[in-house]
């Protein structure tokens, strides 16, 4: 009877916890998001998630309402949504010593799954939050806002990497042959990304900023960090090449070596940018594990991703004298394939403590059966249905982020243009002498929308 008291508390204690992703999986909660935002009234997808925003998975739902609100246009609105996850992130690194709820979350996820515990979002996803909430400065005419904001986002790149290598100090290897298979997996997957805290989209951003705000020795810092990370995208290289010749860096000479002599504008020649962004990340999922342990079964549920991983489409942009081919600057779905792997370890040492303490409960509720003599052991047949029941990986991750970013740009006269990419027209832009037009062109799929600014 204890035990049973002891499994009906702690259920009851899940209220106020991120109840919905303990049973209920995080892809097919945030579906509904994501063909609202594939469809011709994208404006309506961050109402979806706006209620939930309060809720113990709070900064997870403000960061995908932000991106909704974004991708439709609405850069004040993505803003305040961009700031409410930027303060959950902040109230996450004040915290000198866990909170009496973070207490009882992380103790329940000990019993139930780790959907317990209040969402903290993986490096790359802040320093992308970061990123986006700049260009929601820049599109609102504020590029010293958005510069405070990419300076955030770099310098989040080495902080979290270095908070996620002491959090690892203390997780010991354990041997298990399937872990391990779905490392080697994870790993051939993200290809040739080997750090999810390493985003060349957000060092690109930064350069660029840096070079349209007059501060070309700063551009050329972050634009060479971008190509260390993607070393074959032909505008950075350019971009590299340009900027050592106009600075006369001694890198100049190898520069024009390795990738040609610096394209200069002419005379007059404004210039054009273009971001693009095509489809979402892929969705976190599970691979479960079924064991005894002292005669009782139990099941061990841990997060994957499937490898199934397709060339994304090379952007064409027409409408410039000349087709503009993009060119990859970072691949998001590789950024979150990574995070899952350098998560895998932490993750199996909650699963053992996890599957230890369930074990546990079983033995106590069928031992306080054999002293009551019963012949149907009811409450440990319970306690097994809930083990199996609330034994959900956790596959929450930030869903309406693009599966991969690309870049282009060229000098062109000042005029009106009328750019189509992929057939899909835009309205048309202005280039003024001397002036950059950045051109933000979101593809979710069914639907190209594009966002311009001079700048």
């Amino acid at each position: 009877m204890r035990s049973l008291l002891l499994l009906t508390v702690m259920i009851l204690s899940l209220n106020g916890c991120a109840f919905n992703s303990i049973f209920i999986n995080y892809p097919s909660q945030i579906a509904p998001v994501k063909a609202q935002l594939n469809s011709p009234t994208p404006q309506n997808a961050a109402k979806l998630v706006e209620e939930k925003i309060d809720g113990a998975d709070g900064l997870l739902y403000a960061q995908e309402a932000g991106r909704s609100a974004q991708i439709a246009g609405n850069f004040d609105t993505s803003k305040s949504y961009y700031q409410q996850a930027i303060s959950a992130y902040r109230a996450f690194d004040d915290k000198a010593k866990i909170s009496l709820s973070d207490a009882g979350a992380t103790a329940s996820s000990l019993f139930v799954n780790d959907n317990v515990i209040p969402y903290r979002g993986p490096g790359y996803e802040r320093i992308m939050l970061h990123q986006y909430q700049a260009l929601n400065y820049l599109f609102a005419g504020d590029p010293q806002g958005a510069l405070v904001e990419v300076r955030r986002s770099n310098e989040l790149q080495s902080q979290e990497q270095a908070r996620y290598q002491r959090s690892n100090k203390s997780v010991q290897a354990m041997a298990n042959g399937t872990i391990d298979a779905e490392i080697d997996k994870l790993s051939k997957a993200a290809g040739t990304t080997t750090s999810s805290f390493l985003n060349a989209y957000s060092y690109y951003t930064t350069g660029m900023l840096h070079e349209i705000l007059g501060e070309p020795n700063d551009a050329f810092i972050d634009y060479r960090k971008a190509a260390q990370i993607t070393p074959n995208n032909p505008y950075l290289q350019k971009d590299l090449v340009r900027l050592a010749k106009q600075l006369a860096m001694p890198q100049y000479d190898e520069f024009k070596r390795r990738w040609g002599d610096a394209v200069l504008p002419n005379k007059g020649d404004g210039q054009v940018i273009i971001m693009l962004e095509r489809g979402f990340v892929p969705e976190k999922q599970s691979f479960t594990v079924p064991f005894t342990i002292k005669g009782n079964w139990q099941t061990a549920s841990l997060a994957t991703y499937y490898p199934n991983r397709q060339p994304v489409k090379q952007g064409q942009v027409q409408g410039l004298g000349t087709v503009l081919k993009t060119a990859p600057i970072a691949n998001i779905d590789a950024l979150a394939i990574t995070a899952l792997k350098e998560e895998l370890p932490a993750a199996l040492v909650r699963q053992a403590a996890r599957i230890y303490a369930k074990s546990e409960m079983a033995q106590s509720v069928e031992s306080e059966t054999k002293k009551r003599n019963n012949d149907i052991d009811y409450a440990s047949i319970a306690m097994q249905i809930f083990n199996v029941v609330s034994e959900q990986a956790d596959r929450r991750s930030w869903l309406t982020l693009p599966e991969q970013a690309q870049i282009a740009r060229s000098y062109v006269k000042p005029g009106s243009y009328s750019l189509m990419l992929d057939n899909n027209p835009a309205d048309p832009i202005e280039v003024k002498s001397g002036r950059t037009t950045l051109v933000w062109v979101i593809d979710t799929g069914n639907y190209t929308r594009f966002y311009s600014i001079i700048i």
